[in-house]
């Protein structure tokens, strides 16, 4: 057991951003990794041109790197948005015009995990009106997930970092999860279980582990306080990454931490080269 029996991907939005979307996959490739996830990399636009597309693909397949996650269109993400798809207007319309493109961009690479970030509550709207309206953008994910053999994730994020956000304890965003499965009846809808998230929340994680475990499609850590890599804080990781996989859960696990000062390549001194290729 512990971090070597775990299997790791490297989220190249947070980690190597000191490179060109382009040459991170060879930075993490340089680095033991071959599992690689990503947030939506065009904040601008929800379509990018085919030829960004392709770039992409080209620079995860040069790299022998494997994108395993990738976020639907998230808004300004890094920066004051936490998704689009419950934001009514422009923003979810956006989403929608992204679900498509996204889906066929992780079956181009073989990826089979789609994050939908919920979106934060908009000062003057309903906030039923933007749960509906979540539910209706969600299913058509879903089933757009669906097609290409990709499970849908929906992620809790925490309150002090992200107060407009509504999905801020596993409880919430478990009951979305089972809200678009009842809706779909596909049952691809999973949990986004993030231990640092979910400690900034003050939620006992052993319990989140134990309760929602067999509904979690995906885990991404960082150590808290500071979101830094394990061992930077004071989370117990790597004992609760063991609990998880005793819990039943033998999915991958996202690094989603962020350097500090440090170049990225040198903030994986806790993890054994050995235990870093995808396997």
């Amino acid at each position: 057991m512990g971090y070597p029996d775990q299997r790791f991907d490297v989220n190249l939005s947070i980690l190597f951003t000191e490179l060109p979307l382009l040459e991170r996959p060879a930075a993490a490739a340089a680095a033991g990794f071959t599992a690689v996830e990503l947030w939506w990399p065009w904040i601008e636009t929800p379509t990018p041109p085919q030829a960004e597309l392709d770039a992409l693909k080209k620079a995860l397949d040069d790299a022998g790197t494997h994108l395993v996650g990738l976020n639907f269109y998230a808004g300004q993400l890094p920066g004051p948005d936490r998704g689009a798809l419950s934001v009514p207007g422009e923003e979810s319309d956006r989403f929608r015009a992204n679900i498509e493109v996204a889906a066929d961009f992780a079956a181009s690479v073989g990826c089979t995990a789609l994050n939908a970030l919920y979106g934060n509550r908009v000062e003057g709207a309903d906030p039923q009106v933007q749960d509906a309206l979540a539910l209706e953008n969600l299913v058509l994910a879903a089933r757009a997930a669906d097609r290409v053999g990709a499970i849908l994730l929906v992620e809790a994020l925490n309150k002090p970092e992200s107060p407009l956000y509504p999905l801020v304890s596993a409880p919430a965003a478990i009951e979305v999860v089972d809200r678009v499965n009842a809706a779909t009846g596909l049952g691809n809808a999973k949990f986004l279980l993030d231990l640092y998230h979910l400690s900034m929340n003050g939620e006992d994680l052993s319990q989140v582990i134990k309760a929602y475990a067999a509904k979690t499609g995906h885990v991404q850590i960082a150590d808290n306080p500071g979101r830094g890599a394990p061992g930077t804080g004071s989370l117990p990781l790597e004992r609760l990454l063991d609990e998880l996989k005793d819990a039943g859960y033998t999915g991958r696990v996202g690094l989603e931490y962020k350097p500090g000062d440090r170049p990225s390549a040198e903030v994986f001194d806790w993890l054994p080269e050995t235990a870093r290729a995808d396997r």
